[in-house]
């Protein structure tokens, strides 16, 4: 009988799959722990703490998020205290450390196993900060990034064994941290994110997209630099004017994600149709907002080119998703992405910043739709090989989970590259 605990902001997170498959065990008692009141999946218990204030006005502001996640491990730590209160105790924790819950773990159960989810960890140079050459990375920025990674270095320092989803977001971290780490995708439901299923959706301006239109998609959590989102709308009045019956679809909320905003404090969807709008045919351009997964794997599945672009930062799910559903990814050269998908092999990858490149890609991909066959089906076989949830991804983190939870080694029971072949 197996007692476990999944700690993630988010619940159920990077857990929607593992959680409830342990929770299926003979005589197992799985609690999922987090702040929000998401729909959590069937099987675990799911347990709210209380929100946790914000950081001071006049806190450093290098140490706003410090403060904010020792905040956020003080009430992990209250409603941890609560269960053990009431007899639950833990074999093993997955945490994921990013937000500060991971911070007093050990001081609470401190006999339990660790397995905490390593998703990203901060640097000023070869990632996120700093791509942009617009952006100055001045001394205080610097400085700024490398206290980010305080509360997370702590929590990681107290556990078991790490999990990363790609090599590449393994190698961000240090080596004592890498070398207890290993790399297992959350992976991809392989019969969810296929080119077989409905192939249309009407959209919230009434415009239906299907596979009989010319179909251009654009997908991000928020619209934003981070994602590519100001490189495609410079792309897109060429894009357009070259194909007259072409369609962008463009998926995402406009709350300020991963970056910085811009100046004047609006959208950076406001912010790029002040700079763009005026040459483009808006009749064409479908701005959605988010909307429902099952929308979404349909746009997946009838696009002629999805642009998926991205800082040196995490790989979206989308991407995977994309490319199960055979859509063509037209992808920018940076690390995460080139760990995925190999230039005219099973997608396109172009310089980051040259949005002239992207709109001759999209132009092509557009008119020449059988050339690029090849590479939409490649795309999905490469997420079947490296990337099914059932196949592989899943039946990994499980001899992960249970090599932790017996005290063994994470490599003795995944290999170095996780889900890839």
């Amino acid at each position: 009988m197996v007692q476990a605990l999944f700690i993630h902001q988010n619940f159920p997170g990077q857990y929607r799959h593992l959680a409830p498959l342990i929770s299926r065990r003979k005589g197992a008692r799985v609690i999922g722990l987090g702040e929000r009141a998401n729909q959590s999946p069937p099987g675990p218990t799911h347990v709210r703490y209380a929100a946790p204030e914000s950081a001071g006005e006049k806190t450093h502001r290098y140490l706003r998020p410090v403060e904010s996640a020792v905040r956020r491990g003080q009430a992990v730590a209250r409603a941890l205290i609560g269960l053990k209160q009431k007899g639950f105790t833990p074999d093993i924790i997955c945490c994921h450390p990013g937000w500060g819950e991971g911070l007093y773990l050990r001081d609470v159960f401190p006999d339990a196993k660790q397995l905490q989810y390593c998703e990203f960890y901060y640097q000023a140079v070869g990632g996120d900060v700093g791509f942009d050459p617009s952006q100055e990375v001045t001394l205080d920025e610097m400085a700024r990034v490398r206290t980010l990674n305080m509360t997370q270095t702590q929590s990681l320092e107290a556990t078991d064994w790490g999990v990363s989803p790609t090599l590449w977001q393994r190698s961000r971290y240090p080596d004592f941290i890498r070398a207890k780490t290993s790399v297992v995708h959350e992976g991809v439901d392989a019969s969810f994110a296929t080119p077989n299923g409905a192939a249309n959706v009407k959209l919230p301006d009434g415009f239906t997209a299907s596979k009989e239109e010319e179909v251009v998609t654009f997908v991000s959590r928020n619209l934003e630099p981070y994602r590519g989102f100001d490189v495609f709308m410079r792309a897109l009045p060429e894009i357009l004017a070259r194909r007259p019956k072409a369609h962008a679809v463009i998926v995402g909320g406009e709350e300020r994600g991963y970056g910085r905003l811009p100046a004047g404090g609006k959208s950076w969807k406001a912010t790029m149709l002040e700079e763009v709008g005026a040459k483009l045919d808006m009749s064409r351009v479908h701005f959605t907002g988010r909307i429902p997964h099952e929308g979404l794997v349909a746009l997946f599945r009838l696009t002629k080119a999805h642009v998926y672009y991205t800082y040196p930062f995490v790989l979206s799910w989308s991407l995977v998703e994309a490319m199960g559903c055979e859509a063509l990814i037209i992808g920018s050269d940076t690390p995460p992405l080139a760990e995925v998908v190999e230039h005219e092999k099973n997608g396109i990858l172009l310089p980051f910043f040259d949005h002239a490149r992207m709109a001759d890609a999209v132009v092509d991909a557009l008119a020449n739709p059988d050339r690029y066959a090849p590479l939409r089906k490649a795309a999905r076989r490469t997420m079947l090989e490296r990337f099914d949830l059932h196949a592989h991804c899943l039946p990994l983190q499980v001899k992960l989970f249970d090599a932790i939870l017996e005290g063994r080694p994470g490599t003795s029971a995944i290999p170095d590259r996780g889900a890839a072949p």
